[in-house]
């Protein structure tokens, strides 16, 4: 449906209604994390680490993001006691990094937190249009690249 000016009325348009509803469902999901004191960012490098020990740089490629960012992300975690960076034995130059035992309890209140938001987020969606949706979304391409994902 167009606007009366002739241009599209912004529920025409996709990509403003897939970023609404990605505020609209990142709100709720920080909300939910606030049990748990973690911001998404810090939740999901949890989530990442939880699969075992990894080098930093790996980390962020995984997490897609710049190393910068995941630095600071680390220092947060490191200093709540939830993450550990340690140097490689093998390469000094490396940092491997793991989750710590307060850090999985800490995982295990996110995965509580965040199953609650989910079900409530997709309540109306069947389990094969859940399926469909995350098939969608990862097929959506886009470079990262001066991208600031910061949690504002």
């Amino acid at each position: 449906m167009a606007a009366a000016d002739g241009n599209p009325a912004p529920t025409d348009r996709l990509g403003f209604v897939l970023a609404w509803r990605g505020e609209l469902a990142g709100a709720r999901i920080r909300r939910a994390l606030g049990v748990t004191g973690l911001p998404p960012r810090q939740a999901m490098t949890l989530m990442h680490l939880a699969a075992g020990p990894t080098s930093q740089r790996a980390l962020a490629d995984t997490m897609e993001v710049d190393p910068s960012q995941l630095v600071a992300i680390l220092n947060d975690l490191e200093g709540a006691g939830l993450a550990e960076r340690r140097r490689d034995p093998a390469d000094r130059r490396r940092h491997i990094v793991e989750i710590t035992d307060k850090g999985a309890a800490t995982l295990r209140e996110v995965d509580t937190a965040l199953n609650a938001a989910e079900r409530e987020l997709f309540a109306a969606l069947s389990e094969r249009d859940r399926a469909s949706l995350r098939t969608l979304l990862e097929r959506l391409s886009g470079s990262r690249e001066g991208l600031d994902c910061s949690e504002e």
